[in-house]
């Protein structure tokens, strides 16, 4: 990963924007769209720049001069000169999916996006929602932090309940609350990888890494591999019969025939 995704709130704040004709026009809409108030460059409130400029000279000119007073900019199509890229977005209000290359090719985001879209429901945004307003029952159904994300991680997995790429009723969030199970308990739980290919991973093999605190891995276990993990799980090398004292998921990848299966 070398580029860190962050949503900002731009809800009436001023952003620079330089240039005119098409490419100022998109990235003026997309300002607008989020909130955002398109200025000149000699608003001293602003934070962030995008320079949309046709000349290549004015562009990198333009960028330096901004950078000087300490502003994140981007320029359009050029992405060595970026601060931030602006991705493709997928709009499920208040849902938001971004999908970015890093500069390297905004047709392909663009294609993914189109691919994405058409797979997730129209009503993804209403269960955004009734989670949110079901925030204060998720907490006293499922006191505990790890317990209550374990339980989330299991309705929102693959035919889980509440599970985000199917159809759900109004009541869905509420039937949850009513029957929910507990989702993934603490323990220490065995994965055997058969293929360094993660699109081999199983349904529940997935689900495992992606509830777990802590994965312990050999030291050639693909890289790809452990990117299926939480991005906030610690990860480290598994030492030979150490022992695990920590508390909640535990997750150790083995390689198959090495040790049992999940």
């Amino acid at each position: 990963m070398n580029q860190l995704p962050l949503f900002v709130n731009l809800s009436g704040m001023p952003v620079i924007l330089l240039g005119d004709g098409e490419m100022a026009d998109a990235k003026r809409r997309l300002i607008e769209r989020a909130g955002g108030l398109c200025v000149g460059e000699d608003d001293r409130a602003a934070r962030i720049a995008i320079v949309a400029l046709e000349d290549e000279g004015e562009a990198v000119v333009a960028v330096e001069r901004l950078k000087a007073r300490g502003l994140l900019v981007n320029a359009v199509d050029r992405p060595a000169l970026c601060d931030f890229t602006t991705p493709a977005i997928i709009d499920r209000d208040p849902v938001l999916i971004a999908i970015g290359t890093g500069g390297a090719s905004a047709g392909l985001a663009k294609a993914l996006r189109q691919r994405f879209e058409a797979m997730l429901p129209a009503q993804l945004g209403s269960l955004a929602r009734a989670l949110d307003a079901a925030r204060d029952a998720i907490r006293a159904r499922w006191p505990g932090g790890p317990e209550r994300r374990r339980a989330i991680d299991a309705a929102l997995a693959p035919g889980g309940a509440l599970d985000p790429l199917a159809e759900q009723g109004d009541d869905a969030v509420a039937a949850w609350l009513a029957h929910g199970a507990a989702g993934v308990g603490s323990g220490l739980y065995t994965i055997a990888i058969a293929s360094p290919d993660p699109d081999d991973l199983t349904l529940r093999q997935v689900r495992l890494l992606g509830s777990a605190e802590l994965v312990l891995h050999p030291a050639d276990m693909p890289k790809a591999i452990l990117a299926r993990t939480r991005a906030d799980a610690a990860i480290q090398v598994d030492g030979d019969g150490q022992g695990v004292a920590q508390a909640g998921v535990v997750v150790r990848l083995v390689w198959a025939g090495t040790a049992g299966n999940s």
